[in-house]
């Protein structure tokens, strides 16, 4: 009888030690597509013409907007970045570029190297958002087929349809998925990476997007250049360069119903976003 109750015993505690592991697990697997949100900004274009950003906006407004990429990190090991940022040589000559550190090396202070980075979701093709695929080189990249498709091909039969696009760009890109690293989404997408949602965008490019990230606490909007200011939500007013100004509103719209507040709607170079967040560095802030 006793030799029983000694199993019993012991039994009760590895029973107490399964619940707490199941328990465990279950917290884990909850926590597998919520996600951690950092603006990182890695330059500043100085003296940029508002009215190049919002609409209708006094063309003696200038400003110094941020360049930023985002990191979006999960408790699995899975490290997406929204946008890549640019480094080649003559975008130095064409604009006036201050306080630069290499996009793969502003995410240092967040304790991730530019080989950790395992996704590249690409908000669009333009020079300052996709110039630095070739900075994160076991990334796989994240690209609206259509804006692929478009920029790859029949954007360049025309000089007028291709602006902001860098060829070096397009290499880059079609190579990584010659390596098989691309993965194209079409439309709308809540499914392919738990947790994070590709959305079609506002027509900024001929197939932009943006992405929804749901963290811990709160659903965030990473807009990127489908908006480029607060000012452009605070006002309604579309981003200037669109295809499609009341395509762009609409996704303002949209974008505003799928964050859980207003303000995690980011924007793709407000600076005041390193006002509006706490700061982990310098140049960093959580998304929060």
């Amino acid at each position: 009888m006793g030799r029983i109750g000694g199993i019993g015993k012991g039994g009760t505690g590895l029973a107490l030690v399964i619940v707490a592991l199941a328990i465990t697990a279950i917290h884990l697997r909850g926590d597998v597509d919520r996600y951690e949100v950092y603006a990182v900004r890695f330059a500043t274009l100085a003296n940029f013409p508002v009215s190049s950003l919002v609409a209708g906006a006094d063309r003696s407004r200038r400003m110094d907007i941020a360049m930023m990429i985002w990191v979006v990190k999960g408790v699995d090991g899975r490290i997406a970045i929204v946008d890549s940022g640019f480094h080649r040589d003559r975008y130095f000559t064409q604009f006036t570029v201050k306080d630069y550190i290499k996009p793969s090396e502003a995410i240092a202070p967040l304790g991730i190297k530019p080989e950790d980075v395992t996704d590249l979701l690409l908000s669009h093709m333009h020079w300052d958002h996709a110039g630095g695929i070739d900075l994160f080189p076991a990334a796989r990249v994240w690209i609206q087929k259509d804006e692929y498709d478009y920029y790859t091909g029949e954007a360049w039969q025309s000089s007028k349809t291709h602006g902001g696009i860098d060829p070096e760009d397009v290499q880059e890109i079609v190579k990584r998925n010659l390596a098989g690293k691309v993965s194209f989404v079409r439309g709308d997408d809540e499914t392919t990476i738990s947790g994070l949602s590709f959305n079609v965008g506002g027509k900024h490019t001929w197939a932009s997007q943006y992405v929804g990230v749901q963290t811990r606490t709160s659903s965030v909007v990473i807009a990127s250049d489908n908006i480029y200011l607060y000012e452009n939500l605070d006002t309604h007013k579309p981003i200037s360069q669109t295809l499609d100004a009341v395509s762009n509103l609409r996704a303002q719209d949209r974008m505003r119903s799928l964050a859980s507040d207003a303000r995690l709607v980011i924007p793709g170079h407000d600076p005041s976003v390193f006002d509006r967040f706490p700061h982990v560095s310098e140049r960093i802030v959580r998304i929060e």
